[in-house]
């Protein structure tokens, strides 16, 4: 006659179908036997000690810290507002196009250059002044305001 309908394949399938069997009663078994059902609230509950550990003891109370809420800072510390004498820069201007109505002043102490417009100016400025001004946030950076041409004061 023929040889058997089963082929290796097939025998193959059924090898590994056991073995998955096999491996979900014994995985069944392993959850019966480390079942935490019924367990006292003391067995489940965990502590962190001073140094941030996981421990199953109780950390001592005599360790105990206490803190202040007003110490704790969540996200960005209290926003200091400013001396208005420290908002107040100095520099040169280094280009100025009058017909225009704006400009660029080179901040002498960190020699970035700021757009300034005519509408910040206090007093009519030309290239090569020395000027003092305050610098605002604008749509597209910085902008010079309040813009006046420094005179240096003369001791007496």
């Amino acid at each position: 006659m023929g040889k058997s309908q089963e082929t290796q394949t097939k025998k193959e399938n059924e090898k590994k179908k056991a073995r998955k069997q096999r491996d979900k009663a014994e995985k069944k078994e392993m959850r019966k036997a480390n079942n935490n059902k019924g367990a006292g609230l003391d067995e489940m509950l965990a502590y962190v000690d001073e140094n941030g550990n996981i421990s199953s003891t109780p950390p001592d109370p005599k360790k105990k810290i206490t803190i202040n809420n007003e110490d704790i800072q969540i996200g960005v510390a209290k926003r200091v507002d400013p001396d208005p004498a420290d908002l107040i820069r100095k520099g040169v201007v280094t280009f100025f196009n009058d017909s225009k109505g704006y400009g660029f002043i080179k901040d002498s102490e960190n020699k970035d250059s700021i757009f300034v417009h005519a509408n910040g100016l206090m007093q009519p400025i030309k290239e090569n002044d020395k000027v003092t001004f305050t610098v605002e946030r604008g749509p597209k950076g910085f902008n010079a305001v309040g813009v006046k041409i420094f005179v240096a004061e003369l001791p007496l």
